[in-house]
């Protein structure tokens, strides 16, 4: 962030001012923090957190309504209603293998949007806007299909269609459904 600030800006921010600045964000409930874990190594990085706003209308009207990027307010809201219906948000992190079309295997870091917790049970869930192509499929379910353990992977997207298991178990639900049905991630 203070890279970023001062490229903008022309202006050094400090590191620690901007810890500040974010922990009163915090403070105030305006933002929440999700920490990123690692899935396979089942420990919490340090840092990039992310940080989603509490309240989207506030978010909007202090953008003036111009950043209206409709795949990043779905998963915000998604993240506040995991958040309201009582359960523990992180953002999960995957490295995975793949071969390259000349054969060489590459290490790719991949991001989950949420891993979620609540008692004993552990969701992984992706969100996507829609999924128009099989390229798009294949991005949004690769980090699913990294994990290799027995907890249940669910890809939410803005349809209105039914919840669906596919072919790999994983269970598929519609924005609408997800949000209108908070019992729809144990089906």
């Amino acid at each position: 962030i203070s890279r970023t600030l001062s490229s903008d800006r022309g202006r050094k921010i400090a590191s620690e001012t901007i810890a500040k600045y974010i922990e009163y964000l915090l403070d105030s409930y305006l933002f929440k923090e999700a920490k990123r874990f690692d899935v396979k190594g089942k420990h919490y990085f340090q840092y990039p957190n992310k940080y989603y706003c509490t309240d989207i209308g506030l978010r909007n009207a202090r953008l003036n309504f111009r950043q209206q990027e409709e795949s990043h307010i779905m998963e915000n809201i998604i993240f506040n209603e995991l958040v309201g219906r009582g359960y523990c948000v992180d953002v999960g992190v995957i490295e995975i293998t793949e071969t390259t079309g000349e054969g060489k295997r590459l290490q790719k870091q991949c991001e989950i949007d949420f891993v979620v917790h609540s008692g004993s049970s552990k969701y992984y869930i992706q969100t996507a806007l829609n999924l128009e192509s099989e390229m798009e499929k294949k991005q949004e379910l690769r980090p699913l299909l990294g994990i290799n353990d027995s907890f249940k992977k669910i890809l939410i997207t803005k349809t209105y269609a039914k919840p669906w298991t596919d072919e790999k178990g994983i269970l598929h639900v519609g924005l609408y459904q997800f949000l209108l049905d908070e019992h729809c991630l144990t089906l």
